[in-house]
């Protein structure tokens, strides 16, 4: 430098990569239970790429019965919402409890959305 203009071309590259959650098991299958019974199981949420914090959310899904009426009778239940960077660079597993409970007969089949606070 010191009046010598020499040229450098520095190149970078780079890879891009989106976070994403995988579940364990991949779907969900409750047992048949009596009215008024609870079923449940636990998932493990598998975030991956996540260098920051960020808050698992769920969205259920609603139920509409043969008469019409609309029930929700998914519940959730985490322990530990929060996306978590270990410091060998892996994010930590999440525990999540999905229960079922309903007071009328009925059968589903549907999806339970889970998103992050960007809405991946």
């Amino acid at each position: 430098l010191d009046d010598n203009p020499s040229h450098y071309k520095v190149t970078l590259s780079g890879t891009v990569k989106s976070p994403k959650i995988y579940f364990d098991p991949p779907f969900l299958m409750l047992m048949p239970v009596p009215l008024d019974v609870k079923t449940e199981r636990a998932i493990s949420i598998i975030p991956q790429d996540y260098l920051r914090q960020s808050r698992i959310q769920v969205e259920l899904p609603e139920v509409e019965l043969e008469d019409g009426e609309r029930i929700y009778p998914f519940s959730v239940q985490f322990s530990g919402q929060d996306t978590v960077l270990s410091s060998d660079g892996t994010n930590k597993e999440l525990i999540c409890h999905i229960s079922f409970i309903s007071s009328r007969p009925v059968s589903f089949s549907g999806n339970i959305c889970f998103t992050d606070e960007e809405e991946n």
